[in-house]
């Protein structure tokens, strides 16, 4: 895919809204997207939209979650002042001053983040970490009543009101890029391959909440291998040490090794010879990831059925779980073709 059509795909995927258990707008993008270059699409009973590439009997599973983080709603207060629960890990100190979109029963709601103002605040206040109990949203209620006649109930899924927009170069923002840009990653290699393997290009949901969509999709479709498409943290901007992050934006997609700490995923090196042969036979630049934590919808493939080998492959990208995500398209490109050329062969086991 041409930089262009990538700039507009991810567009349209960022700017769309679906928290976890709640991606059927995203779903929808996607299916009109692929219809024209798979043979079968199905939504299965947890909303993961399956689509397959028939061929032989070798299978590769390609998974993108589709999910968001997000809020939703818990109740409202006797002022009118919304009260939530997080969906998804949040790093408390960006929510604050955020514009939010309300996706209730009668159409998008707009409010705002809130929080007790600076000016009333002790010193003892403003040392203390942001606790998300103290947050709530403001669409601008005085009541529960005028809350409700919002089409506003428990359980209302919320977003940030965020729009994508491009940086200098190459590079562009937007909210959820984690993991719209794994989607259009996956989007644009099934328009690119050619294969003569059967390909299972598995969107998923609730991976932002346990990696829950990946775990039963790959239970049902037991494929021989797996590659789940998502983003990694760089260490190239400032207060990132690069251990913590040993790669960078601008590099080329990154094939994840290891999470080593804790219960972090290892991928299995015949997978990642096979994609870092792709890669040099084909001239793309690709990097190699061990980091110490964090896990993709791999780790949850990995242990299905008797064990399915599969790693991760990533765009880099700043400030993951904020509403201001940043990638480089060219990163992005390169991964589409890197991940097309990959599975037109199989990997040595």
């Amino acid at each position: 895919m041409e930089l262009t059509e990538i700039n507009t795909l991810l567009e349209k995927l960022s700017n769309a809204h679906g928290i976890s258990s709640r991606e059927s707008e995203i779903a929808k993008i996607i299916r009109a997207e692929i219809a024209d270059y798979v043979d079968e699409i199905k939504t299965d009973k947890m909303g993961n939209l399956i689509a397959v590439k028939k061929g032989g009997d070798f299978k590769i599973m390609l998974a993108a979650h589709m999910d968001e983080i997000g809020l939703m709603v818990q109740f409202v207060d006797d002022h009118g002042f919304i009260r939530f629960v997080a969906v998804g890990g949040w790093y408390n100190p960006v929510m604050v001053g955020q514009r939010v979109i309300l996706h209730g029963e009668k159409g998008p709601i707009y409010g705002v983040l809130g929080n007790k103002p600076p000016h009333v605040m002790t010193e003892e206040d403003k040392k203390k970490p942001i606790d998300m109990a103290d947050l709530f949203i403001d669409v601008g209620a005085r009541s529960p009543d005028e809350v409700e006649a919002l089409g506003i109930t428990v359980g209302t899924s919320v977003t940030m009101d965020r729009e994508y927009v491009k940086l200098a170069g190459t590079t562009v923002t937007g909210k959820a890029m984690d993991n719209r840009a794994g989607c259009a990653m996956l989007i644009g290699a099934l328009k690119e391959m050619k294969t003569a393997n059967t390909v299972y290009a598995v969107f998923t949901v609730q991976e932002e909440v346990g990696l829950k969509g990946a775990k039963t999709s790959s239970y049902t479709l037991d494929p021989d291998v797996a590659i789940a498409t998502d983003v990694t943290i760089p260490g190239d901007s400032p207060g990132v040490e690069r251990r913590k992050a040993p790669v960078y934006m601008g590099k080329g997609p990154v094939i994840g090794m290891a999470s080593a700490s804790g219960r972090g995923h290892l991928a299995d090196p015949r997978i990642v010879d096979w994609l870092v042969k792709t890669g040099k036979k084909f001239d793309i630049p690709c990097q190699i990831e061990v980091g110490d934590g964090g896990n993709t919808d791999a780790s949850a493939i990995n242990f299905e059925r008797g064990g399915i080998p599969s790693v991760p492959m990533s765009v880099p990208a700043r400030y993951i779980h904020s509403p201001v995500e940043v990638i480089d398209l060219k990163d992005l490109q390169a991964a589409i073709h890197l991940l097309a050329k990959a599975v037109e062969t199989k990997p040595k086991f």
